[in-house]
């Protein structure tokens, strides 16, 4: 690994020493400690310094570091995790290097949305419905979940909205205004009590986008309750309705980025442009979910969590135009005992998930943004769900000890309607993938009370998605099959300093077999194929600490301060290796990965000042990285600044205000944020926004 990438934190944490020799005005008898984040993740809601994973988490304050009108800057700031937006709203996550088979949406990563299955049983999840100004908490576990999560190698996501506190009843309106026309606003309400709570929010935002045919429309209702009935059952209902459309620019050849990134891709004497046709995405989107929790000793539990989706879909791009419709459903149940056991705490759990759902396809020709002849009719209809168990066992010595596993099963059946174009039709393709088992085993060592050590081996499955088995050139792929991966990982995470500093250090070696992968061809269909295997090493660490801090009131007891300066920054380092791929006469064993960089970087300042300023400067760096499995191509490193910074305060008690400005790529520095991989012609390019800026401002009122 160069020497060089440990030297570019930036300038702020070379300070850090310094916390060893604040001065005593600070009060460092009594420091005001970080917060430590408590996971949800495996379902034992265990502080994230005895959680033995790779594990990060984003909440609120985090969010709002950064423009609303994405996510992508906020979740960057996670070690191990990409989120890429290809187009505006089209998002693309990879979590330890998923980016692989994701030339859109999310795959190979299982997300859960307030406990219901977000991701849809047929594999994919579409991010782009969620607005950041809803979500209170984003947590990532990296590598295989499936002893809790069924099918998937590139790890899970859990959100959760944001919640009322106990006793507060808040009314909010919100509205942001920036480059490239930004127009975003909000509104919300939202009451809690000690046994409920209850939100209600509505965003609208309207994009007119840096590039041609790029401009995007979201509205966005969430609904929230939670409910309390009794000392033994707590009820939940959560709705999420969203209208999204955004146009597509396409990708673009290294030439075209340089001379002209705002330009859509334009057409040849072989395939119209982008322009031409139309290119756009257009969906409306709900989720209905209940859940139902009961107690029935202090030490069983039960919480099971029923979900109803449905979707439309319209999507026409250079050839064809798709209209989809969608209904699905399913249900998740856990339940979870702990005992002591000869002296020991021992935690079980368990339970299962199913989902299922039906899709009507159509795709037809695209006649510059309507419907022409009817390519093909295809009904689709997924069927998936695993059981699980995992036992958590507290040893001697500061050991926990972690041991769970999964049984999966998914099945397709395509049926191919007559009357399309493309031959042959009339027919059945069933897929039915061989059940597997996916366990996982982990032993965490507490070292000192806030500092632990962990090592853990986890394998699972992930077997293609509706996309991937059915591409949009009108093929069906009966030959790809199922990815397998195991993954090694170790760990330290804690914290120093009298709890000023807070650390997270993770190394893992993830083993990819029939590793799946894609390509574009001259139409912009994307295409997939098994590669053989991958190896992916990498080495993950976060960082955070006061540089400053005021000190306590006398007599007051120390929590966490509305003023302060804290330096943070994130690191990942990937080793990311095809092993064993031989397409055809090519070799492209011992290549590197394409879409994921050696290197990437975080790294930024949160500073509050008593009068209620406050200013978040942040830094990211992302290196050098291939764009096809030959690497002959490669999209260049960048680095970007960004701020935000206003001034937040309460006034008469009861009104809240907020005022605030940033700027975005503050060196209007031209790079692409969501390549093409393997595309054709080497359209890779999906070029990012130049500098821009934003101001808002937010005024509540709390009874």
């Amino acid at each position: 690994m160069p020497v060089r990438y440990f030297l570019l934190l930036p300038l702020s944490l070379l300070a850090l020493p310094a916390l060893a020799q604040l001065p005593a005005a600070a009060d460092t008898t009594r420091p005001i400690k970080l917060p430590e984040a408590t996971v949800v993740g495996y379902g034992t809601n265990l502080p994230l310094r005895r959680t033995a994973a790779g594990v990060s988490v984003l909440d609120a304050s985090g969010i709002e570091r950064f423009n609303q009108a994405s996510l992508a800057a906020a979740v960057n700031t996670l070690p191990g995790v990409r989120l890429e937006e290809r187009a505006t709203a089209s998002y693309r996550i990879s979590v330890r290097g998923s980016t692989l088979r994701s030339p859109f949406g999310v795959r190979n990563v299982k997300v859960y949305y307030h406990d219901i299955p977000f991701t849809e049983a047929s594999g994919s999840t579409p991010f782009n419905l969620l607005d950041p100004a809803t979500i209170g908490r984003l947590e990532v576990i990296k590598g295989p979940a499936a002893s809790v999560y069924g099918a998937g190698t590139g790890g899970a996501i859990l959100l959760t909205n944001r919640q009322a506190a106990p006793g507060e009843v808040r009314a909010q309106v919100s509205a942001t205004a920036g480059s490239f026309g930004l127009r975003r606003y909000s509104v919300a309400a939202e009451a809690g009590t000690t046994a409920s709570t209850v939100r209600a929010q509505y965003a609208h935002q309207s994009l007119g986008g840096y590039r041609d045919n790029s401009a995007a429309l979201r509205d966005v209702l969430t609904l929230d309750g939670e409910f309390r009935v009794s000392e033994k059952r707590t009820v939940a209902a959560h709705l999420l309705y969203t209208d999204l459309s955004y146009q597509l620019p396409g990708g673009l050849t290294r030439a075209q980025f340089e001379q002209n990134p705002r330009q859509a891709r334009p057409g040849t004497a072989t395939s119209p442009g982008t322009v031409q046709q139309q290119a756009a995405y257009a969906s409306r989107t709900a989720l209905l979910g209940f859940s139902h929790e009961y107690r029935f000793t202090p030490a069983f539990s039960n919480k099971t969590t029923l979900y109803t989706t449905g979707t439309t879909i319209r999507t026409p791009y250079l050839v064809d135009y798709e209209r989809n419709t969608a209904v699905g459903g399913g249900g998740r149940t856990v339940f979870a005992y702990q005992r002591v056991l000869a002296g020991r705490l021992l935690r079980l759990s368990g339970g299962g998930e199913w989902q299922g759902s039906f899709e009507n396809a159509r795709n037809y020709a695209n006649r510059a943004g309507s419907t022409g002849a009817l390519r093909y009719d295809d009904d689709i209809r997924t069927a998936t769900g695993f059981v699980f168990g995992q036992a958590e066992l507290e040893l001697p010595a500061g050991l926990l000890a972690t041991v769970g596993a999964s049984y999966n099963r998914l099945s397709y059946r395509i049926t191919r309607l007559p009357g399309g174009t493309i031959t042959p039709a009339g027919y059945e393709l069933p897929r039915r993938f061989r059940p597997e088992v996916s366990p996982r085993v982990a032993l965490l060592k507490e070292l000192t009370p806030l500092i632990s050590a962990y090592a853990s081996v986890s394998s699972g499955f992930s077997p293609p998605t509706e996309e991937e088995i059915r591409p949009s050139d009108g093929s069906l792929n009966q030959d790809l099959q199922a990815e397998r991966g195991t993954s090694y990982e170790v760990g330290l995470r804690g914290k120093a300093l009298s709890g000023r500093v807070q650390f997270d250090v993770a190394a893992f070696d993830f083993r990819l077999r029939q590793t799946i992968v894609t390509r574009t061809n001259e139409l912009g269909a994307q295409l997939f194929a098994n590669s053989g295997a991958t190896r992916q090493r990498g080495v993950e660490a976060a960082l955070s600490g006061w540089l400053w801090q005021p000190a306590p009131a006398a007599g007051s007891v120390p929590a966490a301060p509305a003023a302060g300066l804290r330096a943070w920054a994130s690191y990942a380092y990937n080793h990311f290796r095809f092993q064993d791929y031989q397409p055809n006469a090519d070799n492209f064993s011992g290549n590197r990965l394409p879409g994921t960089a050696p290197h990437t970087l975080s790294a930024g300042l949160d500073l509050a000042v008593p009068q209620g300023f406050y200013l978040h400067p942040t830094l990211s760096h992302q290196a050098r990285l291939p764009l096809n499995d030959a690497n002959t191509a490669y999209a260049p490193g960048y680095w970007t600044f960004a701020t935000r910074g206003g001034w937040r305060q309460t006034l008469l008690a009861h009104l809240e205000l907020d005022v605030y400005a940033g700027l975005e790529n503050a060196t209007d520095r031209h790079y692409s944020l969501g390549n093409d991989l393997n595309a054709f012609g080497g359209r890779y390019y999906q070029p990012a926004p130049a500098r821009n800026f934003y101001a808002g401002t937010t005024v509540a009122v709390r009874w």
